[in-house]
């Protein structure tokens, strides 16, 4: 996997949402009597905490000193430096237009902050208190702190919060506006309180945190600027880090402010330790390798597998100048593989798409390509509890039944869909092929002259689009098995900004992709698999997902009020979009490959759901002197 895919979910983790549509009556069925019963309850309590979870649960009580997972005591100073997949020419990334910076949450504060090593909650940041009503939560009160100021002096006030809601709920790139959808309103109820507004009937288990959760800037900045135009001009905010210098397309340096408001919060302690960030871009993945053994940069994530097994040894990790190691991941793997764009007629036949699975011998790639370091996926929930399994239960077939019709009946009569297994030691296993031709034959692709053509005439033809040299070691044995089935496939290479145009107005067949998902999923799953979303320019529903079933699986996901309920839906969901096919599931690998110069230190025990290498690592001086 390149580290564009990682970059462009950067954002996506806690910032996505969008609205359900065109239900039928069974699926509205469904819904409704979730939503009714998570607001039939009338005897709500109002609460005031300094901290708030979907399902109620803390970690931490009121006066905590700090996260567990955080050294206290960290030293301050030195420098921290990584790399980039592609290119930047802009410093905003809540629009659509422009490629954003990553990194750039460093610069911006929100009113709640999420803990690392619970599945969902987040405590106070800049608001020292949420006030909400449960069970219902059909609003929210934020009180903020007076000691947080903006970059440039201001005081964060509730203007400045009501403004960057509006903004980004009308003006925000499809991810924001579908976050923050179902919030009816945001209010200043005095200089320094805030008050959103829930929409009736719509599920607001998480809209407290989606809230929360939103990246709080400057007003007064945006007085002489469009909101939705992409920019080089830093936007005013109040993290702990500031852009200082930012080249497009080369590298940036965030520098901590020296007067940041927050060191001393509870949720702040033991983070932000390095003086400043760097991160160099490379447009090619093996020259981002040579620029870190060179010295370009001193923390590398690795992704491709031939270069962990091969590329690391030189001097360095030798003689122990740099450490080469594997930490383990517990988050859900994501889902990773080949998405195709199902608004191409093309991809209309399920048929056509599942040849596509047959088409993909992962076990030979792996084998051959990867040196086995991989584990196939067939979950999008991989590596968790929340994927589906074997048939589906009492539990999930009271949200399937109702939707007979609406999603595959293979659901049904069927074990969840995994991959079938191929011949390791030959590219072109002749069983799966075969497969693969009947589905193609049964779909009315026939074969003429060697290619598939359908009644129309029309040939099948489909381009993968890749950004990096090194995926098409990848692609090129996959196109070879698709070829020998009469598909004219190929590859096409562009660079990563002409990508995510491509992408963003859907003018693709297929690229490959990855998609992180928490460990609580909620309205994130509207804009990658919502049918509104479909149609969005820019949003991350990449497969143009347009399944009224699927709607209300995710309605039933975010009407979820307990944890058992939440995982037989997520489940449920899971079994469908498997046999939907709308993806060839690829692999992933549950650890962190990570290599670094041996100047750095980190926590005794890392937290559950984050490495955290940006925020809770620090400098070992000692070792740098070395």
């Amino acid at each position: 996997m390149t580290k564009a895919a990682i970059t462009l979910v950067q954002w996506a983790k806690s910032i996505h949402h969008c609205k359900i549509w065109r239900l039928t009556l069974n699926t509205f069925i469904v819904f409704l009597g979730l939503s009714l019963a998570s607001l039939s309850q009338s005897d709500d309590r109002v609460i005031t905490s300094h901290g708030v979870s979907a399902f109620g649960d803390l970690k931490y009580d009121e006066g905590f000193s700090s996260f567990d997972y955080v050294n206290p005591e960290a030293p301050q100073g030195g420098e921290m430096s990584v790399w980039a997949f592609g290119t930047f020419d802009s410093l905003n990334p809540f629009i659509v237009k422009g490629n954003g910076l990553v990194h750039l949450g460093l610069t911006f504060d929100s009113l709640l902050k999420k803990s690392a090593d619970e599945t969902d909650a987040y405590y106070g940041l800049i608001a020292e208190s949420v006030t909400y009503p449960s069970p219902s939560r059909k609003w929210a009160i934020f009180d903020i702190r007076e000691e947080v100021w903006f970059s440039d002096g201001r005081p964060v006030t509730a203007e400045d919060v009501v403004f960057s809601f509006d903004m980004l709920s009308t003006q925000g790139s499809p991810q924001y506006r579908s976050s923050l959808e179902d919030i009816e309103k945001a209010e200043m109820l005095g200089e320094r309180r805030v008050k959103f507004t829930f929409k009736d009937g719509r599920p607001t288990r998480d809209l407290v945190l989606a809230a929360g959760g939103m990246p709080i800037f400057s007003k007064a900045s945006f007085t002489d600027r469009a909101f939705n135009e992409s920019s080089m001009e830093p936007i005013i905010a109040s993290g702990p880090y500031r852009v200082e210098k930012a080249e497009p397309g080369q590298f940036a340096i965030y520098r901590r402010r020296d007067n940041y408001w927050g060191d001393d919060l509870p949720v702040n302690k033991g983070h932000h330790n390095f003086d400043s960030i760097k991160v160099v871009y490379y447009k090619d993945y093996t020259a981002g390798f040579e620029g870190f053994k060179g010295g370009d940069y001193d923390f590398r994530e690795e992704f491709y597998s031939k270069l962990w097994t091969t590329g690391y040894d030189f001097p360095e990790i030798r003689k122990g100048l740099m450490i080469k190691e594997t930490v383990p991941d517990n988050n859900p793997s994501g889902a990773q593989g080949y998405w195709m764009n199902l608004r191409r007629d093309k991809f209309a036949d399920p048929k056509v798409r599942q040849a596509f699975n047959l088409a993909f011998n992962f076990e030979w790639s792996n084998k051959t390509l990867f040196y086995d370091a991989y584990i196939r996926t067939d979950s999008f929930w991989e590596n968790s509890n929340l994927q589906a399994e074997g048939l589906p239960g009492e539990d999930e077939l009271s949200l399937l039944e109702p939707l007979r019709g609406e999603i595959p009946e293979t659901v049904f009569t069927e074990t969840a869909y995994s991959p079938p297994m191929s011949d390791p030691n030959k590219l072109g296993d002749r069983n799966m092929l075969q497969k693969a031709s009947r589905l193609l034959d049964e779909a009315g692709w026939n074969l003429k002259d060697g290619f598939r053509y359908n009644d129309a005439g029309e040939k099948l033809t489909v381009v993968f689009l890749s950004s990096s040299p090194s995926s098409e070691r990848i692609f090129n044995p996959y196109t070879e098995n698709l070829k020998a089935i009469g598909i004219d496939a190929s590859v096409r290479s562009v660079d990563p900004a002409q990508i995510k145009k491509l992408v963003d107005d859907y003018d693709f067949d297929v690229i490959s992709r990855r998609y992180s998902f928490s460990q609580t999923p909620g309205q994130e799953l509207r804009s990658i698999f919502g049918s509104v979303s479909a149609d969005q320019p820019g949003s991350y529903n990449i497969s143009g997902v347009q399944n009224s079933g699927v709607d209300a699986l995710i309605g039933a996901i975010e009407s979820a009020q307990s944890r058992d309920e939440l995982v037989t839906a997520v489940r449920a969901l899971d079994r469908v979009l498997r046999a939907l096919h709308i993806w060839v599931p690829s692999w992933y690998s549950a650890s962190y490959r990570i290599a670094y110069r041996n100047q750095y230190a980190r926590p005794a025990t890392l937290p559950l759901y984050d490495l955290g290498e940006l925020s809770i690592w620090w400098e070992d001086k000692s070792q740098t002197a070395r």
